[in-house]
């Protein structure tokens, strides 16, 4: 596996109109890195992630993958969205859906009919979802449709798999089950993982560094030299105590009233604020 990075961001500044995310962001990740993304809402995880997309422009700085620029549609980049329901009586089955990935963003390029159903198989067994492969994509649960989007992402074994809080809204064991189908891609293809979240503790067993951002500042670390009071305190501008509890992360503001980061239930809000919009 190489060692050189896939992804660097090199003093890279945003901001939007006079709100700053961050400035002068130097970071390189690796092949087979797994690098969680936190922050309160509005802090530019989502906007951090479409820097790398080409759907959102730096103001200064560069960032490029695999050592050339970021260009929208590259093969190189997997991306697993946020968890949202597909309406009703859409007519897909769920391995339609992950079909899609297979040869549905390849413009002027024909995959016989039988290399993608063998390809889709595979996919489907990789995260799970064979056994409901036939059934309409909008009679399945938030769970399961994550699963096809994860199928989805991977079905080009990209070099970079970006994940914008994949476990939104998903229960416990969806949660692990989409968190281990993601470090599979990162220990055994080598891909670099960079995943944001609002809640660490899911994805902790597998976190190599950590990325937070708050108040147009950042800090970047291990969990430990990221997760601590003082570094909290300070990226906040107020007193922020972490807590480590039968082996969760808990992160409480300085009159210990409420969780910080969010659980992750404003997500959509969350969204509409780091697009700029």
């Amino acid at each position: 596996m190489s060692t050189s990075p896939i992804v660097t961001f090199d003093a890279a500044t945003l901001a939007f109109g006079s709100r700053v995310l961050w400035q002068e962001l130097n970071l390189q990740v690796r092949p087979g890195e797994f690098l969680a993304v936190l922050g309160p809402n509005g802090s530019g995880k989502t906007s951090f992630i479409n820097t790398m997309l080409g759907t959102t422009a730096l103001n200064s700085g560069t960032v490029s993958i695999a050592g050339a620029p970021v260009r929208r549609g590259s093969n190189l980049v997997g991306l697993i969205p946020q968890q949202r329901p597909f309406g009703d009586n859409v007519p897909l089955r769920a391995r339609d859906l992950v079909a899609l990935g297979v040869d549905g963003n390849r413009p002027g390029i024909r995959i016989a009919r039988k290399a993608v159903h063998t390809k889709v198989d595979q996919l489907l067994e990789l995260v799970g979802a064979s056994a409901y492969a036939d059934r309409p994509v909008s009679d399945l649960s938030g769970g399961e449709q994550q699963r096809l989007r994860a199928a989805q992402a991977l079905a080009g074994d990209p070099r970079v798999l970006l994940c914008d809080e994949p476990l939104l809204s998903l229960d416990l064991h969806h949660q692990q089950a989409i968190s281990q189908v993601i470090h599979r891609q990162a220990a055994q293809h080598g891909a670099a993982v960079i995943f944001v979240t609002h809640e660490i503790n899911p994805i902790l067993p597998y976190v190599d560094r950590v990325l937070y951002l708050a108040e147009g500042k950042f800090h970047l670390g291990s969990v430990d030299e990221v997760m601590q009071s003082s570094v909290l305190s300070r990226l906040y501008g107020a007193p922020v105590e972490v807590l480590r509890v039968n082996g969760r992360i808990v992160v409480v503001s300085g009159d210990g009233q409420r969780q910080l980061p969010p659980d992750g239930h404003e997500h959509a809000e969350d969204a509409t604020r780091e697009s700029g919009k």
